[in-house]
């Protein structure tokens, strides 16, 4: 295991215990890392305490709504407080109403792109220039954040989430522009289909795991640890040379035309 004792990272998007944020953290933790975790809103709150306590080193833990800039720069305000820099953050957030991901792309309104875009695109803009400073006072850094092969391709009930997705990921090539002479990475890991509760907003999903498996070269999905040990490698020395990467954790199925 990569050892990262003394470095500081945060974590945005822990969920619940499923969630592919919190396996990454455990991986973090179990590296050595100190992390900050952030809630959206009290309802998360307790969870993520919860989740938390069970870490070998205490989280920092800060709530932060990533559609208001006043919260984003508390987060940072604190990471700064406590730890002077920070090493890596973990951008995991994404939301489009169920409705919104349901309906046919055409019927999207403008509305619901907006709010799309805003919390899944960008919102790591607005993280990774705030973390960005606490970065090179440690003389660079490491910015991860999720994304999905519907992006790239229709999905069906993925809809306004995929727009999404693929502006993220143009995002993630831009900053990585912008933050290299810093010493800051920027990557994506695309991650197979995996029963979290993001998956639970899209309809369908039921049929898209046996598809996985069927048609994958590997003949099955991913689970929760080959994705979070493959954000290690991108956070970590072993991806020092790799910015402005999408890379996929899918069992091969991407790669498969028919």
């Amino acid at each position: 295991m990569t050892d990262l004792a003394g470095r500081h990272g945060v974590v945005v998007g822990v969920a619940n215990k499923r969630s592919i944020a919190w396996a990454i953290a455990q991986a973090m933790d179990a590296a050595g890392v100190q992390l900050t975790l952030s809630y959206a809103t009290e309802r998360f709150e307790a969870n993520v305490r919860k989740l938390g306590a069970t870490l070998r080193h205490e989280p920092l833990i800060v709530p932060c709504d990533v559609t208001d800039d006043r919260e984003i720069d508390g987060l940072f305000e604190e990471v700064e407080r406590a730890h002077g820099g920070l090493d890596f953050l973990v951008h995991a957030v994404a939301f489009a109403s169920r409705d919104a991901m349901s309906r046919p792309f055409l019927e999207t309104s403008r509305e619901d792109f907006g709010q799309a875009l805003d919390v899944s695109a960008y919102s790591l803009v607005a993280l990774a220039r705030g973390a960005a400073p606490l970065m090179e006072r440690r003389g660079g850094g490491s910015i991860l954040t999720l994304t999905y092969l519907g992006s790239q391709r229709v999905i069906p009930n993925y809809n306004v989430m995929g727009v999404a997705k693929a502006a993220l990921e143009a995002g993630v090539r831009y900053l990585a522009a912008d933050l290299g002479p810093c010493n800051i990475r920027v990557n994506a890991v695309s991650a197979g289909p995996i029963k979290t509760l993001a998956a639970a907003g899209i309809a369908g999903f039921s049929q898209i795991m046996p598809h996985y498996r069927d048609r994958s070269p590997l003949r099955r999905s991913v689970t929760l640890e080959e994705v979070a040990e493959t954000s290690m490698f991108l956070l970590g020395p072993g991806g020092s040379g790799i910015t402005g990467e999408v890379l996929l954790v899918d069992a091969g199925f991407h790669s498969i035309g028919m």
